[in-house]
């Protein structure tokens, strides 16, 4: 149970696992390409038609939430984290794993930029004050962002959480072109690669979808893509820490595009 599951990766499926979607295999299949067939006939038609219903439906929605969630909720899976850190940041997760993000967490990365030269005091409380954090403390706080697959450096849905140093939390809403330039001179981009388990998550539902997709493409289904954020909602040790990849690693030059090993990027 405590075996490391890329969810896009049928091999990492350990034996209990893979029993589960095996002694369900003709429904989550034959769900799978009655709906394939159904949007491709949808797809094909020469005027809007509804979605004919799928028989397999309701037995699918069953198996999912009744049999292969339970069985992925106290399962472990890799996630990947897109950000930008310095070297000091980078060593502080190797140290001592991950902590929830929060305006005490921005205010302290800023005091600790100060203290680096990077800025002075009254930059550092300007850029605070534009955090998002003030204003949505409830969706925000307590949350560390990753996504179930990896993407390459280069992918629009990462690109400016590589470029602005503090995340969201900091750059979010800054409008001062001075200030932005600032956050993008700070630190490296990183890809934090990241054992998770899924009950420290809300997304043990997302990820049983994804098993399920995995298993049935292994079928000969095509299913969608099955990639999705997630969130840890308390501290992750550093023994969760599998790798930090830093522009200018092979594995961050490589990352979906030859890294991690048997990744194939369908996104």
């Amino acid at each position: 149970m405590t075996s490391l599951i890329d969810v896009w990766d049928i091999t990492t499926f350990d034996a209990d696992l893979m029993a589960v979607l095996q002694n369900n295999g003709d429904v989550l299949l034959d769900y799978e390409l009655v709906d394939r067939k159904n949007y491709e006939e949808q797809q094909g038609a020469d005027r809007w038609v509804p979605l004919p219903d799928n028989p397999f439906a309701i037995e699918r929605m069953h198996i999912l939430e009744e049999i292969v969630l339970p069985a992925m909720e106290h399962r472990t899976i890799r996630a990947w984290h897109y950000t930008r850190l310095t070297d000091a940041e980078a060593d502080c997760l190797r140290a001592s794993g991950i902590h929830m993000s929060d305006a005490t967490g921005v205010r302290r990365r800023l005091n600790a930029q100060v203290e680096a030269g990077a800025f002075d005091t009254e930059t550092a409380d300007a850029i605070y004050r534009k955090s998002p954090f003030h204003s949505q403390a409830d969706s925000r706080s307590g949350k560390f962002w990753m996504v179930s697959h990896p993407y390459p450096q280069t992918d629009g849905g990462v690109e400016l959480l590589l470029q602005h140093w503090g995340g969201e939390g900091v750059y979010f809403w800054l409008t001062d072109p001075a200030h932005i330039e600032l956050v993008q001179k700070i630190g490296r981009p990183r890809i934090l690669e990241v054992a998770v388990p899924l009950f420290v998550t809300t997304s043990s539902y997302s990820a049983a979808k994804a098993v399920v997709s995995t298993y049935v493409e292994s079928l000969g289904a095509r299913p969608e893509w099955s990639a999705f954020d997630l969130y840890a909602t308390s501290p992750l040790g550093k023994h969760a820490i599998l790798g930090v990849h830093t522009i200018g690693d092979a594995s961050f030059a490589a990352m979906a595009r030859g890294y991690p090993a048997g990744f194939a990027n369908r996104n």
